[in-house]
């Protein structure tokens, strides 16, 4: 009997980044097949290519037994497929009845919109989560006001509204606790008896093995292996994930004494997104943020910056308790930080390289007055600790490449003489060359004293200069990796380990 589904060999570029090379998917009719894959595997890409939203540019996609030319998503819609999106596409505006039915309004027999059918429909889809909804859930209500939770069922609603026979869920158990996962696996279930496939990607490999009927596991944007979920275990599942890498690629250092003094503390650090995150960082220590993306890595450093204060919780620098609730207060108290977006969180465009610098050092020493021939010394020392290439401090921050930019918002903090350095992903989209550069220079700082926490999207970046790693998953810490754990074997399989 031929397969639902049967990729093969589908490669995909988006210009010089290669995002798929090799991708296969095997799907039978009624089955639960989960696809998994680290950060940057090619997972999303190849489901969006199979829901028609991404055109491949070479390989085989047959549905139904018969090739598949998926030029638009409703190509793919109208061969039975549906796909959530991990970034949810509802209207705020709208509410939960008007975004599930959005684009297949339900009609009367002559054409005109039937509210009575609108509200038979969306009741009937909706309880099958009714004992999970929580407060304020109702057919009525604007998507706007829900929590994150409520609007991800909302979303999982809109794709089974349209009775699809093969549906992709992609991290659709993201934002939904113990009991809606419970009830979500309940309703794969009934599809998988009504002959309805589901593809399914979660970062929770508990999730994985309690609904699963077959795991397919991609790698640097090849398919690399295919389970009977029966038949297999976690740690098969994730040497497949992360291939023959080495136990640990580090540059060696010395590593700093178990009694140096916390340079940063934080109890209990609260918001919308994190849970109770306790961590403490020692002077010359540097503290990785492990974990898929997006998983509260970034939201804490931009807490311990006061970028997005915490809602609740304490924050100690040298032993001391300190208000930080915003990146002034942070700054006046020592702490830098370094974000891999520059255009966004760094870059002061059309401004001098000099003003993209000197604004930390005004704000870290409370300077109303300044004459920038004091301060260019000290700037020029900052840039060439990291082998800047730059015309002179007067040349616009516009002139430099992106690497080179990316250097100028290092040195920025260099020149404060922070003894807390918050690195959000820096070395994203920067050459490997710059890497080194920068790497060696945070365990310089750290050999000096300061307290460095780091995150990367690159968990080769954290294995190589990270002391410990704390691992995420859904706002929490759920592991630390030290010594010889200090693998990409047991990160990854921390990443994807059951959240806490």
């Amino acid at each position: 009997m031929a397969p639902l589904l049967d990729v093969a060999g589908v490669a995909k570029r988006f210009g010089a980044v290669t995002a798929l090379s090799d991708g296969a998917l095997r799907v039978g009719t009624g089955e639960i097949h989960a696809l998994l894959g680290a950060n940057g595997s090619g997972k999303s890409t190849l489901c969006k290519i199979i829901a028609g939203a991404v055109a491949r540019d070479a390989g085989v996609l047959q549905l139904h037994g018969a090739d598949a030319v998926l030029k638009h998503p409703r190509d793919a819609e109208r061969l039975g497929v549906g796909l959530f999106y991990q970034e949810l596409s509802l209207v705020p505006q709208l509410t939960v009845a008007d975004n599930i039915f959005l684009g297949h309004e339900r009609t009367a027999p002559l054409g005109f919109l039937s509210a009575r059918r609108k509200r038979a429909d969306v009741t009937a889809l909706i309880s099958r989560f009714a004992p999970v909804l929580g407060d304020g859930f109702s057919p009525d209500v604007p998507v706007a006001r829900l929590a994150a939770d409520q609007r991800q069922i909302v979303e999982i609603l809109k794709v089974l509204s349209r009775k699809p026979k093969l549906i992709i869920f992609d991290e659709a158990t993201a934002a939904l606790d113990r009991r809606q996962v419970a009830i979500f696996f309940d309703v794969l279930r009934e599809l998988r008896a009504e002959g309805v496939s589901s593809i399914f990607i979660s970062h929770r490999m508990d999730e994985i093995f309690a609904v699963s009927d077959r795991i397919t596991v991609m790698r640097n944007g090849v398919t690399v292996a295919s389970f009977a979920t029966a038949d297999t275990d976690q740690d098969a599942v994730v040497h497949a994930m992360v291939g023959d890498a080495p136990l640990r690629e580090r540059i060696e250092h010395p590593r700093p004494a178990n009694a140096a003094p916390a340079r940063i503390t934080l109890t209990s650090g609260t918001s919308r997104r994190l849970h109770g995150v306790s961590l403490s960082v020692g002077a010359g220590e540097i503290l990785g943020l492990g974990g898929l993306q997006g998983q509260g890595q970034s939201v804490l450093l931009q807490g311990l910056f006061g970028a997005a204060p915490f809602t609740n919780g304490t924050i100690a620098i040298d032993g001391k308790p300190v208000p930080v609730r915003s990146p002034a207060a942070a700054v006046r108290h020592g702490v830098a930080y370094v974000s891999g977006d520059r255009g966004r969180d760094a870059a002061l465009q059309g401004r001098s390289i000099f003003e993209n610098i000197a604004n930390a050092t005004l704000v870290r020493e409370k300077r109303r007055v300044f004459w920038p021939r004091q301060l260019k010394p000290r700037f020029e020392e900052a840039l060439k600790q990291l082998n800047t290439k730059y015309a002179s401090l007067d040349a616009p921050i516009g002139s430099l490449s992106g690497g080179n930019q990316q250097k100028v918002f290092i040195a920025r903090w260099l020149a404060t003489g922070a003894k807390v350095l918050l690195l959000d992903d820096p070395a994203k989209g920067v050459d490997l060359g710059a890497k080194a550069d920068f790497f060696s220079l945070a365990r310089g700082l750290a050999a000096e004293g300061a307290g460095i926490v780091f995150y990367a999207s690159d968990d080769a970046e954290l294995l190589s200069v990270c002391d410990r790693i704390l691992v995420f998953n859904s706002g929490r810490i759920t592991a630390e990796l030290t010594g010889s754990t200090l693998t990409s074997f047991h990160l990854t399989k921390a990443a994807y380990g059951e959240a806490a």
